[in-house]
């Protein structure tokens, strides 16, 4: 890495962000006369400051921005910060517990100083501080950003905004009030989602069956299970040895459960009590009566049961379970388990798999098959989780129930598992529990969360059928990229139901139907992308919030109410309320919504659902962009790695522009984006060198005659055209990976090429790199602004390559026969290195001069002949190739070698190749000294029928495109 480079791109970067800045080059309005392009990207939470893998989202949302300017679009991006929630709330109560390693990390990672730390025990300073930090990261990485438009979402006119927009969705019923499991922490006492977890995790809520086992004494043993219909499989009970279990009274009865089974029996509206203790040594060797059959089966120690899952206790099917059928059969090969406990094995006696379910493919004991078919030989084998998975899917969809479950025989056990649970449930003998399918899911207070049943709990109805039919429609309108992910939205719109959308704590809007709960921070963060339209003429007017009620928003956003009106009630113009609307309706709908792939179940989805209920359908948004996320050098990036690399350090480290093009040029939009230094490095040199040639070549770009040229000049400007193609099919697409091959790569190594085969002085490739690198920068400019910006200056060009006309293929520089014959050039260095290095080994020393030797006249006649012959017969196989040789009289006297000849070309597919015998030599001349610089050898060009020198008869080797070489 060249150090004073970096410093000097340090220089470089904030010159052209001051610039950029007094210009105010990104502030967009509106502008009738030029089509407009608005977007957004996820608002950012400031509870830390950003990282490096922060910037692949925002990278390339202003990519994108930075190349519909350039197409001529009047382009918004905006930008503002979401407070909203639990997370900085709960940052600050951990600096003020005094955790040590969160001030560890503030101090040492984040680099923030010892008197702000003591300071961010206050919410509101902390949030401030990493709010200006991000802002601070996001200008330092040249981000196109209008600032104008900043808000954060506690300032009260955007409270209005909320409120408006709840109001909204409840005058539609979307929004209710009722009883629903939602994720709870029990530390907090509040409902807990994604944006309130360590980690981000969404606590995934399952719904399980407890059915209710009963001892000898009446006490009840509830074992949590997904298949109730198995309950008629039942063998034995399982219980942990090592685990003391509390004595609960719930209602009337006894229970036997875990300690966090009795402390969720608690959050989902039981009323449950612990009345005693006993240990899972003294229930095993009990027995316990079958609800469904009546038979008492026996209790059994196993130390695989988790006392934090369900209930704690779980009931055995080893006919159709196998993890049941390996914990029994290893109890029976080895019951000294048994014997520690005091128990007889004798109590093991007759206890066999049944079987309730006959599934095709499989014997009377799916589960036995399953295990013995992968030879599982016990419960730690990792296979015995595929084999439980393959047996639940295959009994799940084509099991039926057999003749011993009673009325449920013959059902198909999808049905029969919905049947004998209400049925149990009917009788008192089970009923629904709800878990954390995805545990342990932790608050940011550090409390794991547990399911609780709300009885008051506010939802926005996500289940409304009219509303996913609305939501279905707006998909099936908008364009998904990558096209791949239109399936996941389509399953999130299909099994999204109740969202918790309130908090009892936490910053915020307050919830107009019951201020008494903050709206959470998935559901305040749906349509904010309306609020810039109007968020900084608001500012600008200094309306008083309180003033900004229904009225306002229903006219600017929907034209419902007279503007006189709204003037008069807010104290302001009426010409300013039109404006307001105006923008609005110019800005609206939005084009293009960028996020990460994390957020396509939850947040992206939600904001197809609220457009849909709130705008009508000319507003509906067009496109959602989604990207995959960063690795650091292969590994995910996290605190407990040491791993996270600031954006100020990254900056400082790598320069922004080698950062942004190293991740933008990573990976597909998809795939996940590998952050390696190495690659930053390369990219900080090869920046150098770009800036080093737009110095060098800056004239005037005036396109040269193509007649005028040689052939490396037309090659260049041909390949040119081709790269700008490239580069802006990709970006129309936000394919940033391949316009970056395209534009930065891929014409790099052509220009490398083109200087390596011209005299760099001369005046032809003066004009023809005055040409390509007028195109090249611009090209550069939405990837590495910076750079571009001081190459574009130094080129001698007026104004600012951010707004210059992104460049456009010109088909008339598009030459395919230069294209070709460098082909051939190509081909032939790539041939003569696989065989110097052939030759090098066995002769121990380095080959000094190549022999080229260009085919026989004959054989392009033969190559015609047979390119047609494949084109007409849509054939490529030698008979059909020598044939139509013969009949063009082309065989006569060569039979042996025009047959060699086909089944070369044949088994090859055929390859480039010049028609014309005379532009293949001069191709050769005119690329010799490229070959010999390539190759480090003297290069002589002769032809088949003068070879000159050829020593081992290589001459008569020779094919069209494919010459024969000699090495000396």
């Amino acid at each position: 890495m060249s150090e004073e480079f970096l410093e000097s791109l340090r220089e470089i970067e904030r010159k052209w962000q001051r610039r950029w800045a007094e210009a105010g080059i990104f502030e967009a309005d509106p502008d009738p006369t030029r089509p407009k392009f608005y977007l957004t990207v996820a608002y950012p939470y400031p509870n830390s400051p950003q990282h490096v893998g922060h910037g692949r989202t925002y990278g390339i949302t202003d990519a994108y921005a930075r190349y519909k300017r350039m197409r001529g679009y009047n382009v918004l991006l905006p930008m503002a910060f979401h407070y909203t929630g639990t997370p900085i709330l709960a940052m600050a109560e951990r600096i003020q517990d005094g955790e040590e390693e969160l001030i560890r990390l503030f101090r040492e990672v984040y680099g923030v100083p010892e008197d702000k730390i003591r300071e961010f025990t206050d919410p509101l300073r902390l949030a401030r501080y990493f709010h200006e930090e991000i802002k601070e990261g996001m200008r330092l990485m040249g981000y196109s950003i209008d600032w104008r438009r900043e808000f954060t979402t506690i300032d009260p006119a955007y409270n209005r905004f909320i409120e408006w927009q709840f109001r909204r969705l409840a005058s539609r019923g979307y929004l209710v009030k009722g009883r629903h499991p939602v994720g709870w922490c029990p530390r907090d006492d509040m409902a807990v989602g994604q944006h309130d977890t360590k980690g981000d995790v969404e606590p995934e809520i399952e719904e399980v069956t407890v059915i209710k086992f009963r001892l000898e004494d009446g006490t009840v043993f509830p074992v949590a299970t997904f298949r109730p219909e198995t309950v008629y499989g039942v063998t034995n009970l399982w219980v942990n040895p090592d685990v003391e279990y509390a004595v609960a009274q719930v209602g009337g009865e006894r229970w036997v459960v875990s300690d966090r089974g009795l402390l969720k029996l608690g959050f989902q509206g039981f009323d449950a009590r612990e009345v005693g203790r006993i240990g899972g040594a003294e229930l095993v060797g009990r027995w316990a009566e079958n609800p469904a059959t009546g038979e008492r089966v026996p209790v059994l120690p196993a130390r695989f049961v988790d006392p934090d899952y369900g209930t704690g206790l779980v009931m055995s099917v080893p006919g159709h379970a196998p993890y049941d059928y390996l914990a029994l059969r290893d109890l029976k090969r080895n019951p000294d388990p048994l014997r520690g406990l005091g128990i007889d094995p004798s109590i093991l006696a007759g206890i066999e798999p049944i079987s309730i379910i006959r599934v095709e493919g499989y014997s009377e004991l799916p589960a036995r098959d399953a295990v013995e078919s992968r030879g599982i030989e016990d419960q730690s084998d990792p296979e015995a989780e595929e084999a439980t998975k393959e047996v639940y899917r295959a009994e799940y969809h084509s099991g039926v129930m057999r003749e011993n479950v009673g009325r449920y025989a013959g059902l198909p056990v999808s049905e029969a598992k919905e049947e004998v649970r209400r049925d149990l449930e009917a009788a008192g003998k089970a009923f629904r529990f709800y878990e954390v399918a995805n545990r342990p899911v932790y608050c940011r207070c550090g409390a794991e969360v547990v399911v609780k049943v709300v009885e008051d709990q506010w939802f926005i109805d996500y289940s409304n059928p009219g509303w996913k039919e609305d939501a279905r429609r707006l998909l099936s309108r908008m364009r998904i990229l990558p096209e791949a992910l239109r399936g996941e939205f389509q399953d999130v719109i299909e099994w999204v139901r109740e969202k918790a959308c309130a908090r009892s704590r936490g910053l915020g809007t307050r919830l107009p139907m019951d201020p008494r709960w903050v709206i959470e921070s998935l559901s305040d963060s749906t349509i904010y992308m309306a609020y810039y339209t109007i968020s900084h003429r608001l500012r600008r007017l200094g309306v008083d919030p309180d003033r900004l009620g229904d009225y306002f928003f229903d006219y600017v956003m929907l034209g419902e109410g007279d503007p006189a009106s709204v003037a008069e009630r807010l104290g302001i113009p009426e010409g300013e309320v039109r404006a307001m609307r105006e923008e609005f309706l110019y800005w609206y709908p939005l084009d293009s919504r960028h996020s990460g792939r994390d957020l396509v179940w939850n947040h992206l989805t939600f904001f197809v659902f609220n457009h849909a209920a709130v705008f009508p359908e000319e507003l509906w948004p067009r496109q959602i962009v989604v990207n995959g996320s960063v690795l650091m050098e292969g590994q995910k990036m996290s605190k407990t790695l040491g791993n996270i690399i600031p954006i100020r350090d990254a900056v400082r480290e790598f320069g922004a522009d080698p950062i942004r093009v190293t991740i933008m040029g990573a990976a597909d939009l998809m795939s996940d984006a590998d952050f390696k230094r190495d690659v930053a490095r390369s990219t900080l040199g090869r920046l150098e060198r770009l800036l080093r040639m737009a110095r060098r070549y800056g004239g005037e770009a005036i396109p040269p005659d193509p007649s005028s040229l040689g052939m490396w000049d037309r090659w260049m400007l041909s390949t040119l055209q081709r790269r700008i193609a490239e580069a802006t099919e990709a970006m129309e697409s936000c394919e940033t990976r391949r316009a970056l091959l395209a534009a930065f790569y891929n014409l790099g190594r052509d220009v490398s090429k083109y200087l390596q085969a011209v005299d760099e002085e001369a005046e032809s490739t003066r004009r023809v790199m005055a040409t390509v690198m007028d195109a090249w920068i611009r090209l550069l400019a939405p990837f590495a602004p910076h750079v571009a910006e001081e190459a574009w200056s130094s080129m001698g060009r007026d104004g600012f390559v951010s707004l210059a006309p992104w460049p456009e293929e010109d088909e008339n520089l598009i030459d395919e026969r230069a294209e070709k014959m460098v082909e051939v050039i190509d081909r032939l260095v790539e041939d003569a290195r696989t065989v110097m290095r052939t030759v090098g080994e066995r002769r121990g020393r380095r080959p000094e001069r190549l022999r080229v030797y260009v085919a026989a006249g004959w054989k392009y006649d033969l190559f015609r002949v047979m390119e047609e012959a494949a084109e007409r017969s849509g054939r490529m196989d030698p008979p059909t190739l020598i044939r139509a040789a013969a009949e063009a009289g082309l065989v006569a006297g060569r039979d042996r070698e025009v047959s060699g000849i086909a089944r070369t070309y044949a088994k090859a597919g055929g390859w480039t190749w010049l028609e014309n015998r005379d532009e293949e030599i001069r191709a050769l001349e005119e690329g010799r000294a490229y070959i010999s610089g390539a190759l480090g050898v003297e290069v002589a060009v002769a032809t088949e029928e003068e070879p000159g020198s050829d020593p081992e008869g290589r001459a008569a080797r020779a094919l069209p495109g494919r010459p024969a070489l000699y090495l000396e």
